[in-house]
This record gives C-alpha cells, structure tokens and sequence, in this order.
C-alpha cells in the first residue's frame, strides 16, 4: 500500500541531504549509467538509505540517486530502476518517480535498452518512443487510495510529451544523429520472446519490446508529469533467423550508443 506519509519521509531524507528543489528527473536503463558522469557537484543517496526505497536487484543496475547540474539544471538521476522480472510490484517500481515528483521536478527523461521487432531498425540504433502497449498484466494505478494522488483514471491518449519529442528530434536531426520514432511494448521477462512472440507482436504494432518504463511513464501521467522515452536498440528479434540472447553484447552495444543518447539528452536538458 502506497501512503503520502512513506512519500513525505522519503523527501524529507533526501532534502536533508542536500537535494534541493530539481527541475528533472532522469531515469537510466541497462548500460546507459554514464550520463552521471556529465553531472556536476554530484550528491548521493543510496537506495538502501533512502526510507520506503526499494532496493536494486540486477547486476548491472547501480541503485542509487544522484542529484546535481547538467546543462544548466538541477536534475536527480535514478541509476539503477526496478522491475517485475525481479520480484517486485507496480507501487515499488513507480515509487521513485513519486518521490522526485514531491522532490519538485517538473520533466522526466526516461531511457531503456529494447529489441528492435521492427527490422528496418538496427542494433544501436535509438527510437524515441511515441506510444506504447502494456503487455505486463497490471497497472500502477490500480490500488485502494490512488485518488489521493491523482485522477484514477488517467488519460493515455498522448503520453508522451510532443514538445519534449520534438525538441529530441530536432537536436538528434541538428548532430546527425540517427533516431527512429515508434511503439515499445513492454512484457514482464525476464525470459525474452519466443519466435511466435515476436510474430504477434509486430502484428500487435510494435517496433520494439522491452521489460520497464511503461509503469514510470503511466505514473508520470498521473501525476501530470509530462515524460519522454529513448529506447537504445540492442538486439534485433527477427523470428525467422533468431540468435540465442547474448547479455553481454547487449550490455556492450547500450555502452557504445550511450554517448549519442547523453548528448541528446544534455542538449534536451538545455532547451528546455
């Protein structure tokens, strides 16, 4: 069960340690963690510090909050999120984007590793996600008391930021930067698709597929929060020549697309 009062002590620990009145929230996915490098006059929280924090699970996800500068802003950066795959709930998940909510950012920057299913898109390619389809048998919203945080029943019609996406494009456009645009379907795994799976889903209408930022981004919708998406493209599912999952080339192929995807970033951070 999810309370105000959880949310409050959360805020209060992290004020207290410094973390003073952010203007964006950033939440990094799998091999995309390098971007708190750009950040200056760094400040820290663990999650295990932090009261009602979840804790991270995955290897390759940090698990802690970094507050600090990047382009001209005070931003707080999740490194390291959370997922069903590992155990936990929707309210666990999205308890994050709650908390830099009530800290006071006003945008979220969310990016994720994805399979391509649409092939005309490649390993380390981006997309920018322009809609979505919740594959993962739940909803954050659906628990006694989410009035109290906002309207039940949020709007989805847009939820994604058209303005923040068409900075993202203009800039990805300005730097030569490839960036395809599409829907990413995200699924519980941590097993990933069958040959059929990936078959009913580019019939559903996706081009990628992954296993977290729907629950964030339908959060982010509640609260009123507008959000933006980039999926790195780390493998391609094509199900008449599928390869054996290789995690550590995935982790490879987020770290070499990285760069491009902190630039853009940094440059959105900047304009807005």
């Amino acid at each position: 069960m999810l309370s105000s009062i959880q949310i409050e002590k959360s805020v209060e620990y992290l004020q207290a340690q410094g973390f003073d009145a952010p203007e964006i929230g950033i939440v990094l996915g799998t091999g995309l963690g390098k971007l708190v490098d750009s950040i200056e006059n760094p400040l820290l929280a663990h999650y295990n510090q932090i009261p009602s924090f979840p804790l991270a699970t995955v290897e390759f996800h940090s698990g802690k909050l970094i507050y600090g500068n990047l382009g001209g802003k005070k931003v707080v950066v999740m490194q390291g999120r959370f997922h069903l795959y590992e155990g936990y709930d929707f309210i666990d998940i999205t308890y994050p984007i709650r908390v830099m909510h009530a800290l006071g950012i006003t945008k979220l920057l969310v990016s994720n590793a994805a399979g391509a299913i649409n092939l005309d898109m490649k390993k380390g390619d981006m997309m920018l996600i322009d809609d979505h389809i919740n594959l993962q048998g739940g909803s954050p919203l659906a628990f006694k008391g989410v009035s109290e945080f906002g309207e039940r029943f949020t709007d989805m019609s847009a939820p994604y930021d058209k303005k923040m996406n068409g900075i993202l494009k203009e800039l990805a456009k300005e730097k030569g930067v490839p960036l395809h645009e599409g829907v990413y379907a995200s699924v519980v795994g941590p097993q990933l698709e069958t040959r059929a799976e990936y078959r009913m889903l580019k019939i559903m209408g996706a081009d990628a597929v992954g296993m977290s930022t729907v629950p964030e981004v339908i959060v982010a919708n509640h609260l009123g929060l507008p959000v933006i998406a980039v999926s790195v493209l780390t493998d391609e599912c094509d199900p008449d020549n599928l390869e054996p999952v290789n995690v550590p080339e995935i982790i490879e192929i987020a770290g070499k697309a990285e760069p491009l995807m902190v630039d853009l970033f940094k440059g959105l951070i900047e304009r807005l």
